[in-house]
């Protein structure tokens, strides 16, 4: 089966613009300390109006979330598209996002959680990488431990190319629930997400894919929900191998049972605990990128560059 990869995207330069959008839930934000963390990096902040707006559990009204979306995409000026929050939100938009623009504007897309079903609508409909990674308000600005900040820019900045092997901190023990290797466009996200958005015309393309899943304040019954309404859909079946995040507030132990029940019959490359999702640190993963998942060794390689050098 010949597998498509996602384009990459125009790198982010040197002394780039980052553009910070708040598409799902609302925030506070220091604005000052957002500006001198950035140019401490050497980038320049633009944030868009709906950072400042709130509309009960949504950072403004669908109109203004929808329209920063789009402007942040559509500026020639702004290098990459930074989310403040999660939250919930981003369902909404998704039958009116103009995906024209997206696709001739693309440009690094980073957040998670909610944001996931934007990275699944951008990854089906306008085929570039997205970054499943921190976001500004809780992750950057909240001194999220390293690797948190430096996997973001790596691959941001393309230092992390084809053949590349992302590195996990070797604080953080990974597990083995299945060996194996499997190749395949690394997609997913927010497991509560992935269901949420299954049945409509933006549910995850799962066929050949590296599931990546992640959750959080979900106790271990409702993530064996989860899994079985993916299972019960069929997308698992469809699935290369899975990579597992952080999923927060659950016991490991019984984590680990309820994936050798799910994937164990699938007979296909399962590897869990990496830390991506809502824990510190939060690792960057590239959305829609090709990788190779090896369980066994504990490895998962970049098999495509995900950002260029205009």
């Amino acid at each position: 089966m010949s597998i498509e990869p996602a384009t990459a995207v125009p790198a982010l330069r040197a002394e780039g613009v980052i553009g910070l959008i708040a598409p799902a839930g609302p925030a506070a934000l220091d604005v000052e300390k957002a500006g001198q963390w950035l140019r401490a990096r050497g980038h320049e902040l633009r944030i868009f109006s709906g950072v400042y707006e709130r509309d009960g559990y949504l950072a403004g009204s669908d109109d203004v979330r929808l329209r920063d979306l789009h402007a942040a995409f559509a500026d020639p000026e702004i290098d990459a598209v930074f989310c403040l929050r999660g939250g919930y939100g981003t369902p909404r938009l998704l039958d009116r996002l103009d995906f024209d623009l997206l696709r001739a504007n693309p440009k690094p897309f980073v957040g998670y959680s909610d944001i996931t079903a934007l990275h699944l609508a951008i990854s089906r409909y306008a085929g570039f990488v997205t970054f499943h990674g921190p976001m500004l308000n809780a992750d950057l600005l909240g001194d999220k431990q390293q690797p948190t900040e430096s996997s973001l820019f790596s691959l941001l900045r393309g230092q992390l190319g084809a053949g590349s092997v992302l590195a996990h901190p070797m604080a953080y023990p990974l597990t083995t629930i299945e060996p194996g290797v499997a190749f395949g466009r690394l997609l997913g996200g927010n497991l509560s997400m992935i269901a949420a958005v299954m049945g409509t015309a933006y549910e995850i393309d799962a066929e050949g894919i590296i599931l990546f899943i992640e959750d959080v304040n979900e106790p271990i019954y409702r993530i064996d929900r989860l899994l079985t309404h993916l299972r019960l859909t069929g997308k698992l079946a469809q699935v290369a191998g899975v990579l597992v995040g952080d999923v927060s507030g659950v016991d490991n132990t019984a984590l680990e049972r309820l994936l050798k029940q799910t994937f164990e019959p699938l007979r296909i490359p399962v590897l869990s605990g990496w830390r991506s999702g809502h824990c510190d640190p939060n690792l960057t993963l590239p959305m829609g990128a090709l990788v190779r998942l090896d369980a066994g060794e504990q490895r998962l390689v970049l098999e495509q560059d995900v950002v260029f050098k205009p």
